[in-house]
């Protein structure tokens, strides 16, 4: 039987051209995001120039019952996924005290509960079939999580912490999973405050494009985590160094808006 790679938060960002390139590996694809629209396009896309197979299932994440709903129908339609990409996922930017708890509470719920539902989900079929290929997708903030990202920091955190645990347990079973680190990316993710911030005049946004090869070989043959870009790799490591107080000194600067 033919098998596939699911894909979330698939229509735009890293999603886009983790999809584009998968296709061009000649992998089938099932492309979940909110947006039925861009869904439709990239599916002709990839159908027309790679001949792949392309399914679109239409699904809002930060609902966790979906998620559910999402595994129900992939199995409903008879698809084996033999790989798994969770990429879907938002952050917020300000002080704690005046962001929204609705918008927060969302976030985690794609973030996190949502990533965990289809992790447990998929990683049973795998397992039962000794392969399969799991990716999570967590960032930067997990190793250096910022003042004025608390909640988003915390869920990354949380997404790297679970990825690196699971892929212990799994050990011997036939399947790998990683965890992908991206640090600052050129895409719709950053809205007008958050690129206002001083990290991003010292650690300049990369295409999407950059991140999602990077995510591909990962997923496909790699294992552990990779930290996309060598600026980022030496700011994950920079806690190892640095005294706790003088380290969040630094990111509190780096998440500032000001000079």
């Amino acid at each position: 039987m033919e098998e596939y790679i699911l894909l979330t938060g698939a229509s735009s960002g890293i999603g886009y051209h983790m999809a584009v390139q998968l296709a061009e590996n000649g992998k089938n694809l099932i492309l979940v995001a909110r947006s039925e629209e861009k869904l439709k396009k990239l599916q002709e896309k990839l159908i027309s120039i790679y001949k792949v197979d392309v399914h679109y299932i239409v699904k809002d994440l930060s609902v966790v019952s979906n998620a559910i709903l999402l595994y129900n129908e992939v199995k409903n339609k008879n698809l084996i996924v033999s790989g798994l990409v969770n990429n879907a996922g938002v952050g917020t930017y300000g002080e704690f005290t005046k962001t929204s708890l609705q918008e927060e509470l969302k976030m985690i719920d794609l973030n996190i509960s949502s990533l965990v539902a289809l992790n447990k989900l998929f990683v049973k079929d795998m397992v039962a079939r000794k392969s399969g290929r799991i990716m999570n997708i967590a960032s930067l903030m997990a190793f250096l999580p910022f003042p004025y990202y608390s909640v988003y920091s915390a869920t990354k955190s949380f997404v790297l912490a679970f990825t690196e645990t699971l892929a212990s347990e799994l050990e011997g079973t036939g399947v790998i999973v990683t965890a992908l680190c991206p640090g600052p990316i050129d895409t719709g993710f950053y809205n007008e405050e958050m690129l206002k911030v001083n990290m991003m005049k010292t650690n300049k946004p990369v295409h999407p494009e950059v991140v999602a090869k990077a995510g591909v070989k990962l997923l496909l043959n790699g294992k552990g985590k990779k930290i996309v870009g060598s600026m980022n790799w030496f700011l994950s490591n920079l806690p190892r160094i640095t005294p706790d107080v003088l380290m969040m000194k630094i990111k509190r600067k780096l998440s500032s808006q000001h000079s």
